[in-house]
């Protein structure tokens, strides 16, 4: 296992991505601390991890609110004694509209979950961080920040804040021997992408095969990437294999946008 006797924290635990995440880090001996907003849905995931012999807590946190992430922290402080690793998963991907026919109050919304509560996130676990030997924070971005689309500026610009932001950490950070890197994650299959597909196929009146294969066409690999495959690349950033990667921007999009 490439992370034994560490503790993770997760944010944004849906399903998806946020899931595989809680199960790659147990998997690689972490205790895991989850949140999501929905209780519902994250108590139904902890019970899967826990069934799976995972040592997990959970809690409820809306990540725009300073409070939440504090008494986050205080509970992972109380059960676990530490934190080794940050993945801030929480995002809000705004609302989707033409530049020109955007009301820029709308902008603020992704900027509070994608920029500022994954700010929030960070400092309130930066006292535990620092007494960590093997300290990671991996802010979970996207490649609409680069392989820009219509409709999408204000998420892309928010995860192009993110980016800087994630930068602007490792040098700050870096004295205190903590690491921060992003990775920008292209199509990930899981049930999220699966179900804004089928409705594109829906929608055209054409099988979800077809739309599936026309998204592989624009992948070099030639396939939608596994959220669990994806999820694998935040382990690597957060095992010793990556002791002296830190600022980094990985992208994790099977190759379909090349900088």
């Amino acid at each position: 296992m490439l992370l034994e006797n560490s503790v993770a924290v997760i944010s944004g635990i849906g399903p998806g991505l946020g899931q595989e995440l809680g199960k790659a880090f147990a998997r690689e001996g972490s205790k895991v601390a989850i949140s999501c907003r929905n209780k519902d849905r994250l108590d139904l995931f902890k019970q899967e991890l826990v069934a799976q012999g995972a040592d997990v807590i959970a809690s409820s946190v809306d990540v725009t609110k300073p409070e939440d992430c504090e008494r986050f922290v205080a509970e992972i402080l109380e059960a676990f004694s530490s934190i080794d690793y940050l993945i801030n998963n929480a995002y809000n991907p705004g609302s989707a509209s033409m530049f020109e026919d955007s009301n820029l109050d709308d902008w603020r919304q992704p900027f509070e979950v994608n920029v500022i509560g994954s700010m929030r996130m960070i400092q309130a676990c930066i006292p535990p961080l620092k007494e960590s030997s093997k300290a990671s924070i991996v802010n979970i971005n996207s490649m609409v920040q680069k392989k820009l689309l219509p409709t999408q500026s204000a998420y892309a610009t928010s995860k192009g804040a993110l980016s800087v932001a994630t930068k602007s950490l490792a040098f700050e950070l870096g004295s205190y021997g903590i690491r921060a890197n992003s990775v920008n994650m292209g199509w990930m299959w899981g049930d999220p992408v699966e179900k804004s597909l089928q409705g594109i196929a829906d929608s055209r009146g054409i099988d979800l095969e077809e739309v599936v294969a026309e998204v592989a066409q624009g992948i070099p690999l030639g396939f939608i990437p596994e959220d669990a495959d994806c999820a694998n690349a935040i382990i690597f950033l957060c095992s010793d294999m990556a002791k002296v990667i830190t600022g980094a921007s990985l992208d994790v999009n099977g190759g379909e946008f090349m900088p």
